[in-house]
């Protein structure tokens, strides 16, 4: 009699998602702020753009401008910290790297969240799940949920059913709950929760009688092709177990790249912006250098404030590049063509660089007599590398060297300490 051949097992994919991440990054190194309601603003403090679960309960929503929560601060006992970058990219590494040693297969979809892919009976994965949430917690600081399932759309569904029913203790696991609880939770969420899924869709799919998750689960995908997209008849296809949405290695964002920032201090002049310009197209080397990029097409733009009340301009430029190049001397060449069309004495509060047309480094050969001896020197990698060591500020080729003049970079007056990326910023420890 011959042996019973076991089924395969089948792959299932973990979401991992840091909870209310920059709050979470700054309670990390500064263990005051737990229990207490904080905002994380912002470009130049601006506005709420990350709320700690006590900001929420005060009725604080995304996007609310700091000066009309700055009156009530107090009252509220709310703190507010300016936008740290540095801290949240170094947490965010920590993070994946930590992550990545529980799988081989990795995709970090986001700054706080990842995709990963894990085998196992279900009470396997459910501890692999609770291992995970407590080695992040342990190691890093930071609190995450992780929503484990066939597919990623489910998984992603999952982790918000982790977030926020705490009998779920943080860990959610599709095939672990009973068909039954999972239709009735399908029932009770809005089709707007699903992935990928926003407000002018979802009135589509109430207009046809779709309401909830539930609702588009049962419906044909077929039809749902037909009358909205391919997209949205694979997410149907996910939401019932069948994976339509592959594990990708890397995201690098490779149909463009941007760089905009909004200033603290308006810049009136083009002299002003030529620093500023300058400085963006080093950077946007940096970073092409840094992922193997070249970039085909740059477009440079300017604004003044619309709310300022005074005379607004918004030039643009598309400069066509000769060859695909990730140059800066080419790129911040290119970028001076704005220069032109800016008139002193307006109050440009915005400004940036947009590259377009990308590929892979090496991917076209020019011909000799094109070559670009820039390139060939790798000064791209050779700024991405300083600035990696020693702080964007310490290089810069032409006027991005310029040090004085600076007042446009961006606000950030209520910043905590750069932690873990900073020699003289590094969190002081104290023996009694």
């Amino acid at each position: 009699m011959s042996k019973p051949v076991p089924m395969r097992q089948m792959p299932q994919i973990a979401h991992v998602d840091v909870n209310c991440f920059y709050a979470s990054a700054e309670r990390a190194f500064d263990p005051s702020l737990e229990g207490r309601p904080l905002v994380v603003l912002s470009n130049n403090d601006g506005c709420a753009v990350t709320r700690s679960p006590e900001a929420k309960a005060l009725g604080i929503a995304t996007g609310e401008p700091w000066f009309k929560l700055a009156p009530r601060a107090k009252e509220w006992g709310l703190v507010a910290k300016s936008s740290n970058y540095e801290l949240y990219g170094d947490i965010s590494a920590r993070v994946m790297e930590l992550l990545g040693r529980y799988s081989a297969w990795l995709e970090v979809y986001s700054i706080d969240e990842a995709f990963l892919g894990v085998k196992g009976e279900p009470e396997q994965l459910l501890a692999l799940g609770r291992t995970m949430k407590n080695a992040v917690r342990r190691n890093v600081g930071v609190p995450v949920c992780v929503g484990i399932a066939p597919t990623k759309t489910l998984a992603k569904l999952c982790n918000k059913w982790a977030k926020n029913n705490p009998a779920f203790g943080g860990v959610c696991h599709w095939d672990s709950v009973p068909a039954a609880v999972r239709e009735q939770l399908l029932g009770r969420l809005s089709v707007e929760e699903i992935w990928g899924i926003a407000g002018r869709l979802t009135r589509r799919l109430n207009a046809i009688g779709i309401y909830t998750i539930l609702d588009l689960t049962r419906a044909d995908p077929v039809a749902i092709r037909d009358k909205f997209s391919v997209v949205m008849m694979r997410t149907v296809l996910e939401l019932n177990g069948t994976p339509c949405i592959p594990m990708e290695e890397e995201r690098l964002g490779r149909d463009q790249l941007i760089f905009s920032r909004s200033f603290s201090t308006p810049v009136t002049t083009a002299a002003g912006l030529r620093q500023v310009l300058s400085v963006y197209g080093q950077n946007a080397s940096a970073r092409l250098a840094k992922h193997g990029l070249q970039a085909k097409v740059l477009t440079a733009f300017a604004g003044t404030s619309p709310f300022s009340g005074q005379e607004q301009a918004y030039p643009s430029v598309c400069v066509p590049l000769p060859m695909p190049t990730a140059d800066p001397l080419l790129l911040t060449r290119a970028a001076h063509a704005l220069l032109p069309n800016i008139r002193d004495g307006l109050k440009y509060v915005k400004v940036g660089l947009m590259l377009t047309d990308l590929r892979p480094t090496g991917n076209q050969s020019p011909l000799e007599l094109f070559e670009n001896r820039h390139e060939e020197r790798h000064i791209g990698t050779l700024l991405e590398d300083v600035g990696s060591r020693f702080g964007r500020g310490s290089i810069g080729l032409g006027h991005a060297g310029i040090k004085s003049g600076l007042d446009w970079t961006m606000k950030r007056n209520m910043r905590s300490p750069r932690y873990t990326t900073h020699w003289d910023e590094l969190p002081l420890v104290k023996a009694a």
